[in-house]
């Protein structure tokens, strides 16, 4: 996937604000929306991220760095979880207008586009220490801050709690998909394992488990990591050479660092 930054800044003639009444444009300008779209957005700084994509400019383009990064700012801001904002996303115009995606036939942002993304970012601060998305957030922190204030009359937030949020957040998804990623061999190899965690190889078990708020990301990671010792103890030393095995051990190594 090859990295670009984004040109679809500007409104075009099939842009969706176009088909509101006045009325309705009047108050699209007057909201939270038209803020974040001149303070914050413009600011995101994309190209601080191309080094998690390829330089070969053939390949498929990702999906735009600014769009996702305000995405998970908007997040965090309303308290939302990734379904809700993509929901929001598609059928709210104010989001799209905040996000710069009204001229967009089909909005570039999925629950697996966001999942992806703080993924990628995660393993980049693993391999290299740098946390691309605690810097981002750091030096926006004037301009979130102003955006908070001025939108909502609230107190200003703490960009790195924001940014730390992000990171749990990752962290906890990446840990379950390690226990999906074993369970699975698990059941391949006709392993039995605790019936409570059979929900781990059901096809939605993955959206109801990342869509949660932040006050419940610390609970859901407590949750995932007894999962991941119970099945420790159910592999008995059978598992020890394999590659799903020695990631369970090193993230469960990690977790108490959280």
């Amino acid at each position: 996937m090859a990295f670009v930054t984004n040109e679809n800044q500007q409104m075009n003639l099939t842009d969706h604000v176009f088909s509101l009444t006045e009325r309705e444009k009047k108050y699209l300008e007057r909201s939270w929306a038209k803020i974040f779209s001149e303070k914050v957005f413009p600011a995101i700084p994309e190209d601080r991220f191309s080094v998690l994509y390829s330089s070969n400019k053939a390949s498929r383009p990702n999906t735009p760095v600014n769009i996702m990064i305000g995405a998970l700012i908007l997040r965090e801001v309303m308290e939302l979880n990734d379904s809700e904002i993509m929901q929001n996303l598609m059928f709210d115009i104010r989001y799209q207008y905040a996000l710069h995606t009204t001229s967009f036939e089909e909005q570039p942002l999925s629950e697996k586009t966001l999942s992806r993304f703080r993924s990628r970012c995660l393993s980049y601060e693993t391999e290299t220490g740098e946390n691309l998305i605690y810097d981002c957030i750091s030096d926006l922190s004037e301009e979130i801050s102003e955006f908070i204030e001025e939108a909502f009359g609230m107190p200003k937030m703490d960009s790195r709690m924001m940014a730390q949020n992000i990171r749990n957040l990752s962290f906890m998804e990446l840990f379950y998909f390690a226990v999906v990623n074993l369970v699975k061999e698990m059941v391949q190899r006709g392993v039995d394992f605790p019936e409570d965690l059979q929900h781990y190889v059901e096809k939605e078990d993955h959206h109801r488990f990342m869509n949660v708020h932040d006050e419940d990301i610390t609970e859901r990671l407590n949750r995932v990591k007894e999962d991941a010792e119970i099945l420790m103890e159910s592999c008995d030393g059978a598992f020890d050479d394999t590659s799903e095995y020695q990631l369970m051990i090193r993230l469960l190594k990690e977790s108490y660092s959280f």
